[in-house]
């Protein structure tokens, strides 16, 4: 094994200085020596498949920001801001025109600016696999680059460019990355994009479609405060250690400057919860089976995003692998006291009527110092639950089945199927 390196409103929240003794059944646990937290970092993805249509949505975050900066959110992800054939903004065209069905670019750098002024960063969505044309399949403008900037085996019979360096994306053009006058003007976009925009950081789309190298030259390039990678691939959940083993490759291609979406840790844990089978949670060493097992300060763990899940609590949207619905708070649960960066979905946090939970679990965690690189012993993964102590300082159980950390704890936080202990 390679390691290089809905139901949907649960019971209201309930924070007490009760007995751990009870109902609830368990031992008291060895506290492990915790270690260097790493990035203390929570991310809100601040959009959904159909946000561009309560427009304009750049004042809906701008509004947002007091609320998202006193919830403890330290990162923005924004959806794609630039010019678009598609109104969700993945089929960009006009890369420097930031007028989009979102909004105009004053509205977008007021969001961004009213974020920064309440201590919260921003994350651009960049999508730099592909583009389409202005009005036409390749007639590239604002930047204008020629007919040599798409991969030569692209759909369209005018490409002029080298191979693909990556998997093809069917929808628009696949862009050629080989190219020195592309990169610089992908380079200079994101530098534009970072000193007149605002952004801070990006979350970069289908980076399967170009080789890592490309990806590691734009962030050396831009110097972002955060960066993540989207590596969406199918997973066999009695086989994690490929999956996520294809996450640390890439991880080690980028050297490291680039985090990757812990899909392993979703794919594992909406299973696991969906099926009863809790004890998909613990790995043959021991460990959580999803990427924080493994290069915790690299996994940007969620439980659902624009392309997985729903738009609103009434549906819509893509929902191509969404989490089980009564169980979403399970696994805000999980990620939100386990290692890795987690990443809370909008309408899990503004529609379903999940804010007050969502927020005494990022209340919990920050407060009790668990960051990307926590430590955590599990002491329990069976059937009907699952629980474990993170960094000796918090405990989480998830599932119907009753367990207690023992004495010392104090519950801090329950509902349906789960609950949370601090010291």
């Amino acid at each position: 094994m390679r390691r290089s390196r809905a139901f949907l409103c649960c019971l209201p929240v309930l924070a007490a200085f009760l007995s751990s003794e009870g109902a609830w059944s368990g031992q008291a646990l060895e506290r492990p020596s915790a270690r260097p937290k790493g990035s203390g970092a929570v991310m809100l993805q601040g959009f959904h498949w159909e946000s561009h249509l309560a427009q304009p949505w750049w004042d809906v975050l701008a509004a947002k920001a007091s609320e998202i900066a006193g919830a403890r959110f330290d990162l923005v992800w924004f959806p794609p801001s630039s010019a678009a054939m598609s109104d969700e903004g993945y089929l960009p065209n006009r890369l420097l025109v930031q007028d989009s069905a979102y909004g105009s670019q004053a509205q977008l750098k007021n969001a961004v600016a009213s974020l920064r002024a309440k201590g919260v960063k921003a994350v651009a969505d960049v999508v730099i696999n592909h583009r389409v044309g202005t009005k036409d399949w390749a007639d590239f403008t604002d930047p204008q680059w020629g007919p040599d900037a798409v991969a030569s085996d692209d759909e369209w019979a005018g490409a002029r460019g080298a191979p693909d360096t990556g998997k093809g994306y069917h929808a628009a053009r696949d862009i050629d990355h080989t190219k020195v006058y592309v990169q610089e003007s992908i380079k200079g976009w994101m530098r534009w994009l970072r000193s007149d925009i605002g952004y801070d950081g990006w979350r970069f789309d289908y980076v399967r479609g170009v080789a890592p190298e490309y990806f590691q030259m734009y962030v050396e390039a831009t110097s972002p405060s955060f960066a993540v990678g989207e590596i969406w691939d199918d997973l066999d959940v009695n086989n994690s250690d490929r999956h996520r083993q294809a996450l640390c490759d890439w991880l080690d291609s980028v050297a490291g400057r680039i985090n990757v979406f812990d899909f392993t840790t979703k794919g594992i844990l909406q299973h696991a919860v969906g099926a009863r089978e809790y004890w998909r949670l613990r790995d043959g060493s021991g460990k959580p089976p999803g990427l924080i097992g493994w290069r915790p300060e690299n996994a940007v763990t969620f439980v659902d995003n624009h392309d997985t899940g729903a738009s609103t609590g009434g549906g819509g949207g893509q929902n191509h692998w969404p989490f089980p619905g009564d169980k979403v708070m399970q696994g805000y649960a999980y990620i939100l006291t386990h290692p890795g960066i987690p990443c809370v979905y909008w309408p899990h946090y503004f529609d379903w009527g999940l804010r007050d939970h969502i927020r005494a679990l990022i209340r919990i965690r920050k407060e009790a110092g668990i960051g990307s690189t926590s430590a955590v012993s599990i002491a329990a993964a069976d059937n009907g639950r699952y629980a474990a102590v993170i960094d000796g300082k918090v405990a989480v159980k998830i599932g119907p089945a009753d367990w207690s950390p023992g004495a010392g704890w104090v519950l801090a936080l329950y509902a349906k199927d789960y609950a949370v202990w601090t010291r």
